[in-house]
């Protein structure tokens, strides 16, 4: 008989410990799921940013993307100052900011969907998510305005977002490495060695001492 309050007592203090295992989880997961909301949605200073260099080739004028300042067009030349874009991708997801090396201005999309030239770039409105496209294209849609892409004429003027889909010739752009200047990954080239390639390397030294 005495056997049976000890077994109760040991079976109670299973269950409590399992419901405190099973609250924390709980609790762990939440935070974990705060944490990632408020810093996608709010990322601040302190989170990694990588910064490339390139240049946006537009699919209609056949010319690139450049800031002038205020202003912003497709009608930048292969190689010019103000085509130079400094891109600045966010840790979480591919949402990017894009300043003019020269104007050292952003490209923002103001709430009629006009592409205007910004100093600061910290708001919403210059924040665009990359669209990988099937054609090798890639367009920039509006992180704040919902299917609002970056798009230009034939002329190379801004596109209103609102006039924008993702089908449209206008907003689809290809990244580009300045003119004369190679891709980072076209530096790095590997050579298949073989005997004749070792032999090769061998008499190398032997020949310049002749």
């Amino acid at each position: 008989m005495s056997l049976l309050p000890s077994r109760f007592i040991y079976v109670c203090l299973h269950f409590l410990v399992l419901y405190f295992q099973l609250q924390e989880s709980q609790q762990s997961s939440a935070d974990f799921r705060f944490y990632i909301e408020n810093h996608t949605r709010n990322p601040d200073d302190l989170s990694r940013k990588q910064v490339r260099i390139y240049q946006l080739y537009s699919r209609t004028t056949g010319k690139h993307v450049q800031i002038l300042g205020k202003k912003v067009n497709a009608n930048g030349d292969d190689g010019g100052k103000y085509a130079l874009l400094v891109v600045e991708t966010e840790t979480f997801g591919s949402h990017i900011r894009i300043k003019g090396k020269e104007s050292e201005h952003y490209i923002c999309m103001n709430e009629k969907g006009k592409i205007v030239g910004r100093p600061d770039g910290r708001k919403q409105e210059c924040v665009f998510v990359e669209e990988f496209l099937e054609n090798n294209y890639t367009a920039l849609v509006s992180a704040k305005y919902k299917g609002w892409y970056l798009g230009f004429n034939r002329k190379g003027r801004p596109k209103k977002g609102s006039r924008t889909t993702q089908r449209q010739q206008e907003v689809h752009f290809m990244k580009r490495q300045p003119k004369g200047r190679l891709d980072p990954l076209e530096e790095f080239r590997f050579t298949t060695v073989t005997k004749r390639t070792r032999r090769a390397r061998r008499l190398k030294p032997n020949s310049k001492r002749n």
